[in-house]
């Protein structure tokens, strides 16, 4: 158990109610009981904190009027991510390289890394300190993993990758892979090399089964910061900058370049050879197929600014009144059009 006040402190918060309540753990609002700590990030919930079990509740300081114990925290989703990572604290992988492991003699390992069963590090490669490779994982020649790196069962990098310090890849992922380059010549299409690399600056966290090809010549670079979702596609030279959030499968093609803090939400898609400026947010589901400026808000297919998108969604559902009305309007001038016949009314 540990007490409120104890929390608030360690999230720059203030208690508004008892400080020495005793909580075990935090729950979600409609589990949480009198002993549990729950939380509101989201306004549309807030009729179901009034409602909760839960002896006290993280919030921010728009809703210190709720009926609980509260933790009033100026970055409610911040505090969270904190507090849970007190209440379960991860266990780092002991150093050491399991029997199993093959590693090249040429390749430099430090001694407080682990290495997991069936892990491979190719020729020339090196893996710093703290850096934990799980069972499976597949480093090619010449590649660079930073310190306190964490790649998880079945991470493969192809040769000459480069991750910088605090780098997650969850399971599958793939860094380095041929990009999707071919030429049309004589009836066939004939593979274009890809001679270049990927590299991924520091605390970038890359989500399962996502894939970041190599450059044809240069480098694919994933800025630092960056978190990309599972299932992501990152083509060839792409370029992210700092602090970028790339959801469920989005994809980018190849040669692309977004500044910092862009936004694509799930399934969104980036045309190749674009210009997307710091900031931009692309709505779930858009194509985005022409460069963007800075701190634009996009959505549809093509993509478009929110509001024009909006003013279009609106507009379809109205096509099959505006549909009725014409023809009505054809049939009373004695001039039915073809379509109109050809459609039956719902």
């Amino acid at each position: 158990m540990i007490t409120l006040g104890e929390l608030a402190a360690a999230v720059q918060g203030r208690v508004r109610g008892n400080p020495a309540r005793p909580l075990r753990g935090i729950r979600p609002l409609d589990s949480a009981e009198a002993d549990d700590l729950s939380f509101l990030t989201a306004a549309k919930y807030r009729e179901d904190a009034r409602r909760s079990k839960a002896g006290a509740l993280l919030v921010g300081a728009e809703d210190d009027a709720l009926p609980h114990d509260l933790l009033i925290a100026p970055d409610p989703s911040w505090a969270l991510g904190e507090l849970l990572r007190r209440f379960h604290p991860q266990q780092g992988a002991l150093a050491g390289v399991h029997p199993t492991a093959v590693i090249a003699p040429t390749a430099e390992v430090d001694a407080t890394a682990h290495v997991g069963p069936y892990v491979v590090v190719g020729e020339g490669a090196r893996v710093g300190a703290r850096a934990a490779l799980h069972a499976g994982t597949v480093i090619g020649a010449r590649c660079v993993v930073g310190p306190d790196c964490v790649l998880h069962p079945r991470v493969v990098l192809y040769d000459a990758t480069e991750l910088g310090a605090r780098v997650v890849v969850h399971s599958g992922a793939v860094l380095g892979a041929d990009g999707f380059g071919y030429a049309f010549h004589d009836g066939a299409m004939v593979k274009v090399p890809q001679v270049g690399k990927v590299v991924v600056e520091d605390d970038v966290e890359i989500g399962a089964n996502t894939t970041i090809d190599r450059a044809t010549l240069d480098e694919t670079r994933i800025g630092a910061g960056s978190k990309l979702d599972n299932l992501v596609q990152v083509g060839h030279n792409v370029r992210l900058g700092r602090s970028c959030v790339l959801c469920g499968q989005a994809g980018i093609a190849g040669s692309t370049r977004l500044g910092d803090g862009v936004v694509l939400a799930g399934q969104a898609g980036v045309g190749g050879h674009l210009e997307v400026g710091s900031g931009v947010q692309v709505a779930a589901k858009s194509a985005l197929l022409q460069s963007a400026p800075a701190a634009a808000k996009l959505g549809g297919i093509p993509a478009v600014p929110l509001p024009e998108w909006r003013r279009q969604v609106m507009r379809i559902g109205k096509l099959g009144e505006l549909f009725r009305r014409v023809r009505k309007l054809e049939i009373a001038a004695g001039t039915p059009s073809s379509a109109a016949n050809d459609e039956e009314e719902t």
